[in-house]
């Protein structure tokens, strides 16, 4: 039986990925077409979080990130990915490594966000890879949800998170004051809200699959 290590996952010095779930195609999570991981597993367990399943450090599919680009790229109209969870610093190096074999087949935008703030990235990381991850990340929504202060606007879920354009490729985009969009997506064995919600929604879409 293969041992896994949290943070990052890995197994014979390989780094794999805790994979909570994947959408290979949403416009609600940035411009263009794009590809979405969620990671499982954080350490913040914000009041209010939209995805408490997702808080858990506990296995839930485990992945190479070869596995994962391929399947992420399967829809050819994707111009950018979004790493969301969860965590994504925490398991920054099989997500560096995603980013850097999806960018060898195409000239992705990428899309972070991360309970950390950037200030605490860069002096003390929760872990191995998060400069790595930092340097191949165009656009950081960084810092902890407020539910008192969602604004119901843009990407970052409450007025506390920053937005930093750590390169020029995103600079034209509303992430702040844009409106939000979110998309349900049903699949064989499960149901993706996906999207930034405004609040209450996560409520109603749970009601209304109850009445399904």
């Amino acid at each position: 039986m293969t041992t896994l290590s949290y943070s990052p996952w890995q197994t014979g010095g390989l780094p794999l990925l805790n994979v909570a779930a994947t959408c290979a195609a949403t416009h609600a999570l940035g411009p263009g077409l794009r590809a979405v991981v969620w990671v499982q597993g954080c350490p913040f367990n914000c009041p209010g979080c939209v995805a408490p399943a997702w808080l858990p450090m506990r296995q839930a599919r485990v992945a190479a990130p070869e596995e994962l680009v391929a399947e992420l790229l399967a829809h050819l109209q994707v111009t950018g990915l979004t790493f969301s969870g969860g965590e994504p610093m925490l398991q920054a190096v099989g997500l560096a490594r995603l980013i850097t074999l999806a960018r060898q087949q195409r000239p992705l935008s990428l899309i972070c966000f991360s309970g950390f703030t950037l200030d605490q990235l860069r002096r003390k990381p929760p872990g191995p890879g998060a400069a790595a991850l930092l340097d191949q990340t165009d656009v950081l929504i960084d810092g902890r949800y407020v539910a008192n202060q969602n604004d119901q606007r843009g990407l970052r879920g409450s007025l506390n998170q920053q937005i930093h354009y750590l390169t020029d490729r995103l600079i034209g985009f509303d992430f702040a004051t844009g409106p939000r969009q979110i998309e349900v997506q049903v699949g064989a064995n499960e149901v993706l809200l996906v999207g930034v919600p405004p609040r209450g929604a996560v409520t109603l879409v749970e009601q209304a699959l109850k009445r399904v």
